[in-house]
């Protein structure tokens, strides 16, 4: 018996997995509005009344049944008890298996990474998996607790399941190659506003950057790291609107021995988790030129944050650190500075700091 109820099941579900929403949608309508005709030709005029029959409808057909509404003609009761429960209750049955399925395939696709993700705007992308340093970027990336609320999307290669299924900032996409154009468009590569490529190795990471550069809209910005210095050359050659960054341990490693503290120094600036951390703020079209020095006292009294230099470039390729105080600084600039937490642009009194 148990197996025959087994064999009835897996038939039932396979007849539920070909038929689609369309096909369902439309039978529920057709089944609605033959019941209602049904109860008019029979003189239920009450049940049909278009404020009462939707309610009347979901309530009888479902078996709920609180017994406010019912037929009282022995045509209407026919109608009801040989047509519009029976069927009503099978396609009730479609209806709750289908929508199970749905909900069982939205739940394996994000798991899995093959959702579409080509309506997403100014989101975060990043490329690439390392099971330690992919879990750190997204730490300090939640962090920073003034940031913009933008969705974080995990791209990668790898034969993998969502890693952060259960942190709901971030969204999990498995791609067959990063350089790909249809795959490209499914992480909606020219609506993002950030975008960190962090290979598997340096070829990767090179050829990922290189593809994606082209495709970016012109304020998205983008972080790529290597291992090889002569790949971030041939880049940077390349691609002007990609920000290049490697391993640093050799500087770190000197600087800690000769300036014993450095590398302590060099964690707090990076980090987002503790202490001061260093930022960078766009100083808006309406400011006219300023002095660095008005800029330095500004932040350092009203904001507790110390500048550290001027950048004409999002990618810092033209940076003047630490510059003389009478330095002009206009805007469009870049300010790179040390604060607790990050100053936003409409929490600076640009009028009074230019006075």
């Amino acid at each position: 018996m148990s197996i025959l109820l087994k064999k009835l099941v897996l038939v039932v579900r396979t007849h539920i997995d070909k038929v689609s929403w369309q096909f369902v949608m439309l039978a529920v309508l057709g089944h609605l509005t033959l019941t209602w005709i049904m109860l008019v030709l029979a003189g239920e005029h009450e049940l049909t009344k278009a404020q009462h029959y939707i309610y009347y409808y979901i309530v009888t057909t479902s078996t709920v049944g609180y017994g406010d509404f019912s037929p009282t003609t022995d045509l209407g009761k026919w109608c009801v008890a040989l047509f519009q429960i029976p069927f009503g209750l099978a396609l009730f049955g479609v209806f709750l298996g289908k929508t199970g399925q749905s909900i069982t395939q939205t739940i394996k696709r994000s798991m899995t990474g093959e959702n579409n993700f080509s309506h997403f705007e100014d989101h975060i992308i990043i490329f690439g998996w390392h099971e330690t340093r992919t879990n750190k970027i997204i730490q300090h990336i939640l962090a920073d607790n003034k940031r913009l609320a933008r969705r974080i999307l995990l791209a990668v290669t790898d034969d993998m399941h969502h890693p952060f299924h259960n942190n709901p900032y971030v969204d999990f996409a498995k791609l067959t190659s990063f350089t790909d154009l249809a795959e490209l468009n499914r992480v909606a590569i020219g609506q993002a506003d950030k975008i960190i490529v962090d290979g598997t190795d340096d070829n990767q990471t090179f050829t990922t950057s290189l593809r994606v550069s082209k495709l970016v809209k012109p304020q998205c910005h983008i972080s790529a790291y290597f291992i090889d210095d002569s790949k971030i050359e041939m880049l940077r050659d390349h691609c002007k609107n990609v920000e290049c960054s490697s391993s640093k341990s050799a500087e770190i490693l000197v600087r800690s021995m000769q300036d014993p503290g450095s590398s302590r120094v060099q964690e707090e600036l990076l980090s987002t988790l503790y202490g001061d951390t260093q930022f960078s703020l766009v100083i808006p079209d309406t400011v006219s030129s300023l002095t660095f020095s008005a800029i330095f006292h500004y932040f350092k009294d009203k904001h507790d944050a110390i500048v550290l230099g001027v950048a004409h470039s999002r990618i810092a390729d033209q940076l003047e650190l630490n510059p003389p105080l009478g330095y002009t600084v206009n805007s469009g600039d870049i300010l790179h500075y040390i604060a607790p937490e990050r100053v936003l642009t409409d929490e600076v009194d640009w009028n009074n700091l230019t006075s």
